[in-house]
């Protein structure tokens, strides 16, 4: 039987999301804060096997169910209605967007906080820290050398395999950073954050050229043992979280662009 990705968020990750779950042979049901009709357009070009729905709907449906969301909005999330789910966690703490005093103080990370507002959930953090045009044109199948290699955290272990598994179909290996606990690990301004998974862009270009290289150019493949190794040697970060100016200008360039764009076309 065919695994349904529940999806909330409709945004440029969660469009990303959809769209690797679909062509790895998943049934995909999207949602946003805005109801069906809004994203009716998105949804009939990523094809039959994605259908439009409430919130309520992609989590009762979805056999994994992900939230590609700005994590200052999780308290919106219907905890009681993700009892038993496996949940991928694809929110990022940036503080200059959002801010809390318990991450701030490294009181807990962010998947924790998110794990006790779904707290009859399993949370598993993946795929989160690459962007969404490389999420799709990284994958590569199985045996490919150019496979490259993510990271999760999570408390329990039948939730952390069943979201191997599905990045394992989509396109990816996969490293278990730990618990939940340790996912700062992950976070970002740690090593394995964004910038492995990005093309380096050569010196001397203009803006418009940059954010073309940056999209058209291969990122080469983060190994296992590489990703181990970032893992491992991490260092917590301080101050906690991340910021726009620690991430790739191109990649900047090209989010403002698309944010620009879709405050338009609402």
């Amino acid at each position: 039987m065919t695994q349904t990705i529940g999806i909330i968020g409709a945004g440029l990750v969660g469009g990303a999301t959809a769209r690797l779950a679909i062509d790895a042979g998943y049934n995909v049901v999207l949602s946003n804060s805005r109801g069906p009709e809004s994203i009716a357009k998105l949804v009939q070009g990523l094809g039959p096997s994605a259908r439009a729905g409430t919130v309520e709907e992609a989590i009762d449906a979805g056999d994994i169910v992900a939230i590609p969301l700005p994590i200052g909005v999780f308290e919106t999330l219907p905890a009681d209605k993700f009892a038993g789910k496996v949940v991928i966690d694809q929110t990022n703490y940036y503080p200059e967007f959002w801010r809390n005093t318990e991450l701030d103080n490294g009181e807990l990370t962010s998947s924790e906080l998110i794990q006790r507002h779904l707290k009859d959930a399993h949370v598993v953090k993946a795929l989160y820290n690459l962007d969404w045009n490389h999420m799709y044109s990284n994958a590569r199948p199985q045996g490919d050398p150019e496979r490259t290699a993510l990271p999760i955290a999570g408390d329990d272990a039948a939730a952390k395999q069943a979201v191997t598994q599905f990045l394992e179909t989509v396109g990816y290996n996969v490293v278990d950073a730990g618990p939940l606990a340790e996912s700062w690990r992950i976070e970002p301004n740690t090593e394995i954050y964004f910038w492995p998974y990005a093309p380096a862009i050569p010196d001397g270009l203009f803006e418009d050229e940059q954010k073309s290289y940056y999209l058209q150019h291969p990122v080469p493949p983060v190994s296992p043992e590489t990703a181990a190794k970032m893992i491992a040697d991490a260092e917590r970060p301080s101050p906690i979280g991340g910021t726009l100016a620690a991430m790739p200008p191109a990649h900047v360039a090209i989010f403002m662009d698309q944010a620009s764009e879709n405050t338009i076309n609402k």
